[in-house]
């Protein structure tokens, strides 16, 4: 694949366009996430899908750092908050909401709830997590006016192109449904981050980076690269007690990462590199544990090839969808 072979353009220390570093030159200051809970609930868990879930989805609706649910948004942020201004006491912050389906109730209650986190003294801006199919013009309309008003992205759960994998794993969408929403979701010039998973059982690397190519070519403004974690209490989880599956190695992960960066747009944004599950619930892969090592090594790595986000990326004819 013909490529870029320029002198790598360094976003800071790293050869990729981190978010830390995108949101310091959007804010000209440190800016960090802080995970809520606001109670949302899931069609995929309250039976208007299914009441399963997605199979991998822990019982906190990925929400597992989140604020505590049932607690306030004032009281999660100020408990959040603290931990973290310890570190940057002058940052500012992002209102993330993070646990289960985040567009998943009335335009109303969607208004007064992110309201509420827009009042949050040093929000600078909300991020929303969802699915999809959670993604209706009215809901649309709210999401336009946050917009208007603070900085604003919206993170779609994709994990994969391919439908086996979607049916395999109960998303209760289709890649389809994610290239709708996304299309809809830049008619309002709301950005997007979207959503991958690597290594899901029955994937191959080719699978994978498949998926990653196609997000390559859609006009999306970030991405988040998720590990594969099978956690305690979940259907898949279970199902590997029961059955154990292989699980990508700590280097053939590594290595997946480091090709995949060279094949994304410059210009997109890296929201993540590897994911966190609370250690008490985690099954596999025990090695994800030691995040920043995983992060050192994929920075290793990417020198030693003396690659870059966007080395290989081929601007494709048309970005429509």
């Amino acid at each position: 694949m013909a490529g870029d072979e320029r002198t790598p353009n360094l976003w800071g220390d790293k050869r990729y366009q981190s978010l830390n570093y995108f949101l310091r030159r959007k804010f000209g200051q440190k800016v960090f996430k802080v995970c809520l809970d606001a109670g949302f609930s899931c069609p995929n868990r309250d039976g208007t899908l299914s009441n399963t879930g997605c199979l991998f989805c822990s019982a906190r609706g990925s929400g597992d750092f989140a604020g505590r649910r049932g607690s306030s948004l004032e009281e999660q942020f100020a408990e959040v908050k603290a931990f973290m201004h310890k570190k940057w006491p002058q940052a500012e912050y992002i209102a993330y909401f993070q646990a289960f389906t985040n567009t998943y109730a009335s335009p109303a209650v969607l208004r007064g709830i992110y309201g509420q986190a827009l009042n949050l003294e040093g929000v600078v801006g909300l991020a929303i997590a969802t699915r999809p199919d959670c993604l209706g013009e009215e809901v649309l309309d709210v999401l336009q006016e946050v917009m208007q008003k603070r900085y604003l992205w919206v993170e779609l759960g994709l994990q994969s192109i391919h439908p086996k994998s979607a049916g395999r794993f109960n998303l209760g969408y289709s890649f389809d449904d994610f290239l709708d929403a996304l299309s809809r979701l830049k008619d309002r010039d709301i950005e997007c981050c979207a959503h991958l998973i690597l290594g899901l059982p029955g994937e191959s690397r080719d699978d994978m980076m498949a998926s990653a190519l196609k997000v390559a070519g859609l006009p999306l403004d970030g991405i988040k690269l998720h590990l594969l974690h099978v956690m305690k209490d979940t259907p898949l989880g279970c199902l590997y007690q029961q059955r154990p599956f292989d699980i990508l190695s700590r280097d053939e992960y590594v290595e997946m990462v480091v090709d995949i960066l060279e094949i994304l747009p410059a210009d997109m944004v890296i929201h993540r590199l590897t994911g966190d599950s609370p250690r008490h619930t985690l099954l596999e892969p025990q090695w994800s544990i030691n995040k920043w090592e995983v992060l050192n090594l994929i920075d290793r790595r990417l020198a030693e090839k003396n690659t870059w986000q966007g080395k290989y990326w081929i601007k494709p004819p048309e970005l429509s969808i």
